[in-house]
């Protein structure tokens, strides 16, 4: 009971990233009604972006100058990347068949990783990932490393940013208009192809960070880390609602709070000593995730858009 506060707070900074990550996957998924299997790789390139940043950067500069230049290289990377996959190779197979867009989704999420592959050699194995100085901050009973701090600042900053962006400005406001109902949204003026690739690119960016956040807390990246990430975020999505933007955040921070005291505390029951530690922490994941979508189908918090099947 003593670590029950560290844990919690692992818990929190993981569930923030898969929170991060997830509302990709929930804000297409919301308009499109697309499962975009290649956003754990747009996430991916991400990390390799603010990595490459890093790289041209003159040595001797310090993690504080790098910092704001990694994220914008990571954004930038990640965005171009997600909208040219919306156009190239989702745009075109929109009227079609819905298990068109599911499979060039899984097609495009290989192409980049062996893309990056090819990129860095080096990707092989896994790239180290410059640290933000000062090792680690006590807080009483908690210890939090300095690469958790950007996290702690990042999360609740996009979560807000994206909120408001959503609820308050034109954009958003058509962007709830498609969702709900891009037919007639587009008589009523609104331009939902720009909608859709918004949607792509801001999903992108919210990824983008997450990366970097990623990088700062296990100090690599490597062009395999998108996949199983991706698919938890995913499973978070699903967990607080799929298509929900709160809820993907949700179901985020429940996921990684969950797979943290299991792998911290399963090991402690009698009977269970096998079933702990963080080989089982994936299978505990999907475990939740089965048991929550059999008590409430929707998810955590339901599902705002309406299905268009």
């Amino acid at each position: 009971m003593n670590e029950l506060p560290q844990q919690l707070v692992n818990g929190l900074l993981l569930g923030s990233m898969y929170g991060l990550v997830a509302v990709g996957y929930t804000m297409v998924y919301g308009i499109v009604q697309l499962i975009n299997f290649a956003h754990g790789e747009i996430f991916m390139t991400g990390g390799f972006g603010a990595l490459t940043v890093w790289l041209i950067l003159p040595g001797g500069t310090t993690m504080w100058v790098a910092l704001p230049l990694m994220i914008i290289g990571a954004v930038l990377v990640a965005t171009t990347i997600a909208i040219g996959a919306e156009r190239f190779a989702y745009r075109p197979l929109r009227g079609g068949p819905r298990l068109a867009p599911l499979i060039t989704a899984i097609g495009l999420s290989l192409a980049l990783q062996y893309a990056v592959w090819v990129w860095y050699p080096e990707a092989k194995s896994a790239r180290t990932f410059p640290q933000i100085p000062g090792g680690s901050i006590e807080l009483g009973p908690i210890t939090i490393q300095t690469g958790d701090v950007f996290l702690i600042i990042a999360a609740p900053i996009c979560m807000a940013f994206l909120a408001f962006f959503v609820m308050r400005t034109r954009t958003g406001r058509g962007m709830q208009a498609t969702a709900q109902d891009p037919d007639t949204a587009k008589l009523m003026g609104v331009n939902t192809d720009r909608i859709i690739v918004i949607a792509f690119a801001l999903g992108a960016a919210m990824a983008a960070v997450g990366a970097v956040a990623y990088g700062l807390k296990y100090g690599v990246v490597d062009y395999k880390m998108g996949f199983l990430l991706g698919l938890k975020a995913f499973t978070a999505a699903v967990l607080g609602g799929i298509g929900n933007i709160y809820g993907a955040m949700l179901g985020g921070v429940v996921l990684g709070v969950a797979e943290t005291m299991a792998t911290a505390y399963i090991s402690h029951i009698p009977g269970m000593e096998q079933l702990g530690g963080q080989s089982w922490a994936d299978v505990w994941a999907f475990v939740l995730l089965i048991v929550v979508l059999l008590a409430r189908p929707q998810g955590l918090l339901g599902e705002r858009v309406a299905d268009r099947a």
